[in-house]
């Protein structure tokens, strides 16, 4: 099965050695995934991800495991229930007792308690966080809160940690939906994660993968509209115009960037569909 991942078109796959593993499979698990990141068999177009236990202790435990037997592919950890940027400054110090490469992996920081949400700005402002991941259900069972269908008990939470990311230049990678079977419920909340400003989200089976991407691949109307503003700026800049028309719509930089970014995410679809991306 960890072979196979990488077919399932998610552009990050996340091998899990906390919330799916059993405490007393922890070793098993780790050895798992040791051998397949190590097997030159291994082949991965997407970005491969190690989700790491929460404590110090686990998370050395895992590092050793990992790391201490000769090199792996691994592009990225995921770190679970970070509340302060020491929580991601200490997993960085882990990295750099093993070879320079892995001194260098990224960490995707998992927001998913009250002290995580509140910490979120400071949290994304260390440099070695890449993303922040926001987990509402771990969220929810730690404030107390009950899940609703429109999510309101977590709105706040999930704007701050899109807001924290988008201050600090890393990107914010929405909840999972956890009804695997609810394929529309699923293009709902994804299309709504869109809206606040997320730049993906968690899938928890593959089934969920082609809906997440085809939620966030712009629909054509909106990849001319883009193109057509991007063109207009740059007749309106050997002008010298900084304000502009586009089909009778006044265009200034927040239309500029919102065009920006729907070509951007057009073309890493496109890669995707080539199999040349790995973001």
């Amino acid at each position: 099965m960890l072979h196979k991942a990488p077919e399932s078109g998610a552009d990050t796959i996340v091998f899990d050695l906390e919330d799916a593993v059993a405490p007393s499979r922890k070793d098993a698990a780790r050895e798992t995934v040791r051998e397949v990141l190590s097997d030159p068999e291994f082949a991965s177009d997407c970005e491969v991800c190690v989700r790491v236990n929460a404590s110090s202790a686990a998370v050395a435990a895992d590092l050793e495991a990992l790391l201490a037997h000769g090199p792996i592919r691994l592009d990225s950890l995921l770190l679970p229930k970070v509340e302060r940027p020491d929580d991601v400054e200490t997993l960085t110090g882990e990295l750099e007792r093993f070879d320079s490469d892995a001194a260098d992996v990224p960490v995707l920081a998992l927001i998913e308690t009250a002290r995580g949400v509140l910490a979120a700005p400071d949290i994304a402002g260390v440099p070695e966080t890449d993303a922040l991941v926001f987990g509402a259900e771990d969220l929810s069972a730690d404030i107390g809160a009950t899940r609703t269908d429109d999510g309101t008990e977590v709105l706040y939470a999930r704007e701050r940690v899109v807001l924290a990311a988008a201050a600090n230049d890393c990107s914010a990678i929405d909840t999972v939906f956890t009804d695997f079977g609810d394929e529309a419920g699923l293009i709902d909340e994804t299309e709504f994660a869109i809206r606040l400003g997320y730049d993906g989200k968690l899938a928890i089976h593959p089934a969920q993968v082609d809906p997440i991407n085809d939620a966030f691949t712009p629909t054509t109307e909106e990849l001319e509209w883009a193109r057509g503003v991007l063109d207009a700026k740059r007749d309106a800049d050997a002008d010298g115009r900084g304000v502009f028309a586009v089909d009778g719509q006044m265009i200034d930089a927040p239309l500029i960037a919102q065009a920006e970014r729907i070509e951007a995410r057009a073309a890493a679809a496109s890669a995707d569909e080539d199999g040349s991306s790995d973001t």
